[in-house]
């Protein structure tokens, strides 16, 4: 192990913590006089209605980060869109699979990502039931992205689940007016290899575009056996008026992933830290053996159909109806399984079985949602809102048993569906109410009904009404700094993992935040305070159910309080930084917990996966035209995995660096541009965990007048120092 790089291990995190924002403040005020930043806007005006009800503007008062196609074109080799977004401010991510490929998570101002509100093109994309959003469903997707905004907080009104940590929204590829090609490879570690080739035909007759990207991807994880094999598909046709934009899409994945979510403990960490127990058992002749096909199977296609018009100088319309279809199902080798629980009937004596299981998810998911925007020099409304159903059918089927019993092929040993309707009004207005002050206004009405028949869940009829008011006011000190204070109100409903584990409280949202904007020609600053109080949060545990997923709790009083700053600054007209840090406090309040058997106050305590602080720095030169060098950096605080601050639950913090270089040559012949790649992460091989789990249970069985409250931990192995190179040819 490295030991420079490792934390834990000497100064601690607070004290390198100290010495990276020692090192980038002076970087910035030493070279502030000679930074100068550009503009690098290109989505066209058009495209950008499509998300204008969703997105927001300097004139908000609102926490958020821009990215657009530029920004990520020299780091998209085929890791995952978070991975792409880790180093934004508040943004902590981790990878299963240990590499970036494959199921992929994001956590921002420590809120998990069943807690982020993701649109498409302002089309909702989090699963209705868990809430989750499933990456590794859109392989390569960001390779037909235009720009993304990432709100922190409560942020805006939005379609689809509240947001309780962040926004997400995406605008996919903007159409082009000249027809182009593109075809993009990349190799490298863990024989991970990404091929994708796009075209577009351009504006033909100048109002008819037809585009398209198709995808594969392989990888064979860092983990031992954690593998995916994913392809997609992009589909657009355009047509262009000139007041209207109409657009038809059609996208979606394909994939086969082996499962690694399992995790390893913290002796398997140090003596084989790639060890995967998925699929593990013991054969007839005893010996340990791996199941070939412990693994995830999803398709998930989408359709998109966006009618945006321009109707008067002061007036213009958005219109979108979709329709989304997943199917799928994860394989498991159980071994001496109940056969009880499959619906299997003992053969004489025998009523346990090795056998092969497979649990499936059946949904269609469809709605539509709609805005009008009035906008003149001093008001911008926006009224809208959307309305969608989720139908979802669960079951599973016993496609191998070594007693087979009276079981018949294609069985199911559980059936059950759910359904969910959820529609959502709102308004929202920015009014210059002088000269330099605006105030900000948002009202939305949503309501939510939630129908299941499970095992798991019981029976579930639950309608919820939510009121969600927000509010702000941003102040212009000059043309170069602006302040802003707002409150937001949030509601979201608990989902079905929440229903099988008891929690069905919905969960409430203050949000209020305070910000500074410093933008000039030398340099971009954004500072942000935020208090966020919640009632009945919830929070994971830590623990893990019997299917993998992470368990939450209701917390009662919670809070969430911290800074964040991000900037941009060109220290030379050659060299540029990009630093942000988030330091936070995040505590329930008078937390409760059973122990040895018995009720235990433990006052306030920390939230799970909640760092204190995380950092990030982005550091690019540019030595020649066209030839770029960046060396990234992210530091994550330590965090506990659970909410009673157990020492055996620390996830110790960990910095870690890449580099990234790229070079675009433009020939006078067949091609635009031939732009090469290469990304080496990890560039220190500093040995790390990114994400863990924690989990207690009571334990009589040597007295059953004496409970003792057990304690254990998993964890998820990073990869150490690996690289992907790419090739990406224009034309």
């Amino acid at each position: 192990m490295n030991t420079i790089f490792n934390f834990s291990r000497h100064t601690g995190a607070k004290t390198q913590s100290l010495t990276f924002l020692l090192s980038v403040f002076f970087s910035l005020f030493s070279f502030l006089s000679f930074a100068q930043v550009k503009d690098t806007t290109t989505v066209n005006t058009l495209d950008e209605v499509l998300v204008s009800a969703i997105r927001v503007t300097t004139k908000t008062p609102v926490s958020f980060s821009n990215l657009d196609k530029k920004d990520v074109k020299f780091r998209n080799l085929g890791q995952d869109i978070p991975i792409l977004m880790n180093y934004l401010p508040s943004v902590v991510t981790t990878s299963d699979a240990g590499n970036g490929v494959g199921y992929t998570g994001i956590r921002v101002r420590g809120s998990d990502a069943t807690r982020v509100n993701v649109t498409i093109n302002g089309i909702p994309y989090n699963d209705s039931e868990s809430h989750g959003t499933y990456w590794v469903n859109m392989p390569d997707f960001a390779s037909s992205l235009e720009s993304v905004q990432l709100q922190r907080g409560v942020g805006t009104s939005t379609n689809g689940s509240g947001a309780f940590g962040a926004s997400l929204n995406m605008l996919t590829d903007s159409y082009a007016k000249e027809s182009n090609g593109e075809i993009s490879n990349s190799f490298g570690s863990f024989n991970t290899r990404k091929h994708t080739v796009k075209f577009s035909t351009g504006l033909m007759d100048d109002h008819f575009e037809l585009a398209g990207r198709l995808s594969a991807l392989k990888s064979d994880g860092y983990i031992d056996r954690a593998s995916s094999d994913l392809k997609s598909y992009f589909l657009q046709g355009t047509y262009v008026g000139k007041t209207t934009l109409i657009k038809a899409l059609a996208f979606g994945g394909k994939e086969k992933t082996y499962q690694s979510w399992n995790g390893i403990d913290a002796e398997t960490v140090i003596s084989d830290r790639t060890f995967n127990t998925a699929g593990i058992f013991t054969d007839e002749a005893g010996n340990m053996r791996f199941y070939d096909n412990e693994t995830d199977n999803y398709q998930q296609d989408h359709f998109q159909l966006h009618w945006s018009e321009k109707v008067s100088e002061h007036w213009n319309t958005n219109l979108a109806f979709f329709y989304s279809k997943g199917k799928g199902y994860y394989e498991n080798y159980k071994e001496d399984a109940d056969m009880a629980d499959y619906g299997l009937l003992a053969v004489g004596a025998v009523t346990t079985a090795d056998l092969v299981r497979q649990k499936w998810l059946d949904n269609d998911f469809y709605g539509t949602t709609f805005s009008a925007n009035y906008k003149t020099e001093k008001l911008d409304v926006i009224l809208g809102g959307g309305y969608n159903k989720y139908e979802g059918s669960h079951f599973g089927k016993v496609i191998w048993a070594r007693f087979a019993s009276q079981s018949e092929l294609g069985d199911r040993y559980y059936d059950d569906a759910a359904t969910k309707t959820d529609g959502n009004v709102f308004a929202k207005a920015n009014y210059q109410i002088a000269d330099k002050l605006s105030l900000f206004g948002d009202l939305q009405l949503r309501n939510v009904h939630y129908k299941a028949n499970s095992p798991e869940t019981g029976l579930v009829n639950d309608n919820f009404n939510f009121f969600n008011p927000k509010t702000g006011l941003s102040f212009e000190i000059n043309s170069n700094n602006q302040l802003y204070a707002s409150y937001a109100r949030a509601n979201r409903e608990p989902n079905r993992t929440d229903y099988e584990n008891g929690s069905p409280r919905p969960e409430k949202l203050n949000d209020f935040e305070f910000g500074l904007r410093h933008n000039t020609a030398k340099v971009k600053l954004n500072a942000n305070v935020y208090y966020m109080a919640y009632k009945d949060q919830l929070i994971l545990t830590g623990e893990l159910d019997d299917v993998g997923s992470p368990i939450r709790k209701n917390s009662g009083d919670s809070y969430r309080l911290g800074l964040e700053v991000d900037a941009t600054i060109a220290l030379l007209d050659n060299l540029i930084i990009r630093p942000n840090f988030t330091i936070s406090s995040n505590k329930n309040r008078d937390f409760r917990f059973e122990r040895d058997g018995v009720l235990t106050a433990l006052g306030n305590t920390n939230i799970a996966y909640s760092p204190e602080f995380i950092a990030g720095n982005i550091l690019t030169f540019l030595p020649v035209s066209n030839f770029q060098v960046s060396f990234l950096s992210k530091i994550v605080g330590e965090q506990y995995m659970g909410n009673i601050d157990s020492e055996g639950s620390k996830l110790k913090s960990y910095f870690v660096n890449d580099l990234n270089v790229s070079y675009e040559f433009k020939p006078k012949s067949v091609f635009k541009s031939i732009l090469l790649t290469g990304l080496v992460n990890n560039i220190f091989d500093y040995k790390y965990v990114s994400n863990g789990y924690f989990f207690t249970y009571d334990d009589n069985y040597s007295d059953p007048n004496q409970i003792a409250t057990i304690e254990g931990a998993g964890y998820y192995p990073q990869a150490g120092i690996n690289f992907l190179v790419g090739l990406t040819l224009k034309f």
